[in-house]
């Protein structure tokens, strides 16, 4: 049994040998010796992974492209605040598997600091889970339980920076060369301050420069992020060794999504801006060697949170591939953008870039998450339209903190820079729709348009190729949560809007149409069902814009092994009468009855998945 389990092992590293080797040696100037230990821990942690993942191996082993179908339903949630702690989330199993869920994003849930975690990204231990959240073992048994329900989980893996907590960091305030050595410590300013000139700071306004002041030390740290966040020097094999260890040793719990979190930042070169570097890549895809080498069946998620020119490399090559899956940030902003102009222009045009990418690329599709939305529009397009960045900015800011007259939205903003126009936006998705607003005013027509194009962002949501992903709550129309305000450890960071606690009374609602949380849920339920059985919702299928005639109308076409799908989306506040020049006799989906493709009416809000077979 060893002999077969050796090879297994062998036969997956013969494979790669020579491309790792070659990029590893490359890139540590040729230290035999770390690289014998890399292997040697590739091994190691081979050899601990337990026999009930290793056939999960094996099987998508046989079906590299599993998570490419039409039949994944993500839900991104906050452990303590959707069910209290790992066992909790045991115990509503039930529910997610009645939501259709399969794919289940964790947020950060590692051991880290109270106070100075920025929401479980500072960790302090990797081998470790927050007490109060459970124990390693239970988050062992929650993914054994999601996998005998067909369900993979997500966990994100915080790569670029640990807490000022952590051993290592402890041992570098203590003076110990080693593990200064794993960060970046310089004796004075000098050399931070030539790095200042190149690179941008993230959080100007709450947490401004990239160097911090260490005092145990003496010595000044690198802290792109916040001052207890402190960058690991890549540069040195030890840290890469160690942290692939790290992310192995979460894939041996059960984890199938490894979340690469602030991916493009882990390299660092003074006189540049320490984004995207072409070493950035390297480690990328030695990572992705090492997960097929010791567990071929988990997946690397790419969290670059940039523009589609420097998110797209982050797939590699068909031949030599990095992240299996990358987030569709840019469609996110420009969706809300054109909620707030009822103007589908931008949407179109950057739908159109991303329909023109080859279809192996797979892109994690989402209207809210745990972050801030950010406005990384195309301005250059934009101001064919006459809208400039800074009163552009300013305006979707206003309309979707509900500022603007006649806004039913209820956001607000995250990092304020009146100067600059920057700040970003926070907020559900029911309450930034309209949905919070029309029940505060108690008016059914305005709740009425609300809840349509809440289930209308949904259903263009799962019209795109790739994973669609609700974040915990969406699903019942879940509103903000403003609570955040009378808590010292969170009133600062307006992000915490939208991460409010699970409204489980609201959930028992979910079966009651006449109610907004049964009107969502079972509206989801629905098209989540139409997607899986469709086969025109495959990753392969081929996709485009159809022309509305409408500015306030979006058309997106599927065409896959004779079936077609036309998708149309009414933006706008009041109904709109239009029609689509496309070949074929087309049923709506969701009732079966035939449409006229030619004059066609939806209501504020609306939408219709047309369908044909050729």
């Amino acid at each position: 049994m060893d002999t077969q389990f050796k090879k297994e092992f062998l036969d997956r590293y013969l494979r790669h040998e020579e491309e790792l080797k070659w990029l590893y040696l490359e890139l540590y100037q040729a230290d035999e010796k770390a690289y014998d230990y890399f292997v040697s821990m590739l091994y190691r942690m081979w050899e601990g992974r337990g026999e009930a993942l290793k056939e999960i191996d094996r099987k998508r082993e046989k079906d590299p492209d599993w998570y490419k179908g039409h039949d994944l339903v993500g839900m991104l949630m906050y452990v303590n605040a959707f069910a209290g702690n790992l066992k909790g989330v045991r115990e509503k199993l039930d529910y997610l598997t009645e939501a259709n869920v399969n794919y289940l994003h964790l947020m950060p849930l590692l051991e880290s600091p109270e106070g100075r975690s920025d929401g479980g990204y500072a960790v302090s231990d990797f081998r470790k889970v927050q007490p109060e959240l459970g124990t390693m073992e239970d988050l062992a048994a929650l993914a054994a339980d999601c996998h005998d329900r067909g369900i993979a989980m997500c966990l994100d893996f915080v790569m670029n920076h640990t807490s000022e907590d952590h051993e290592w960091a402890k041992r570098a305030r203590a003076g110990e060369k080693e593990y200064q050595d794993r960060y970046f410590f310089y004796d004075n300013w000098d050399i931070p301050n030539q790095y200042e000139k190149t690179v941008p700071q993230v959080f100007p306004t709450t947490a401004p420069g990239n160097f911090s002041w260490c005092e145990e030390a003496k010595k000044v740290v690198m802290t792109t992020f916040y001052p207890y966040q402190w960058d690991l020097n890549y540069a040195n094999p030890v840290v890469f060794n160690d942290m692939t260890e790290n992310m192995l040793f979460l894939c041996n719990q059960g984890i199938d999504i490894i979340r690469l979190d602030a991916v493009p930042y882990i390299w660092k070169e003074l006189g540049t801006n320490c984004r995207n570097l072409p070493k950035v890549h390297t480690l990328v895809r030695l990572m992705r060697m090492a997960c097929e080498i010791v567990c071929p069946s988990a997946l690397l998620l790419g969290e670059v949170v940039m523009e589609p020119s420097k998110v797209v490399p982050y797939f590699g090559t068909v031949e030599k591939p990095e992240c299996h899956l990358l987030y569709n940030v840019t469609t996110m902003a420009s969706t809300w953008n054109t909620v707030a102009t009822k103007n589908v222009h931008l949407l179109k045009h950057q739908l159109g870039q991303v329909f023109a990418l080859p279809k192996e690329y797979t892109f994690l599709n989402y209207l809210r998450c745990h972050d801030d939305i950010g406005w990384g529009l195309d301005y250059d397009y934009l101001e064919n339209f006459g809208m400039y960045q800074v009163p552009h900015k300013k305006y979707l800011n206003d309309y979707l903190t509900g500022k603007w007259p006649g806004s039913p939205s209820r956001g607000e903003l995250y990092n304020d820079d009146p100067r600059l126009g920057d700040a970003r936006l926070c907020g559900t998705t029911a309450s930034l729709v309209g949905v919070e607003a029309a029940r505060y005013e108690m008016d059914d027509v305005k709740l009425d348009w609300a809840l349509r194009e809440d289930i209308m962002l949904h259903a263009y949501m799962f019209t795109l190729s790739g994973v669609p992903v609700l974040y915990s709550g969406d699903e019942i129309a879940q509103e903000n949560d403003y609570s955040y305000h009378k808590n010292p450890l969170k009133a600062a960071d307006s992000r915490y809007l939208h991460r409010g606690d699970m409204n489980w009374k609201a959930a028992e609602l979910r079966h009651d149409v006449s109610k907004p949380e049964g009107r969502v849920f079972q509206a989801l339920r629905e098209i989540e069902k139409i997607r899986a059985e469709h086969r025109v919702f495959s990753g392969l299928a081929d996709t485009w814009i159809v022309e509305t005639r409408d500015e306030a109308v979006l058309g997106i076409g599927r065409y896959y092994q004779g079936e077609k799908l036309i998708g149309v989306f009414n933006f706008a506040a009041e109904p709109k009468r239009f029609g689509v020049d496309e070949l074929g006799e087309f049923k709506d989906v969701l009732t079966g009855e035939d449409v006229n493709k030619y004059d066609m009416i939806l209501p504020p809000g609306g939408f219709y998945w047309l369908i044909c077979e050729f």
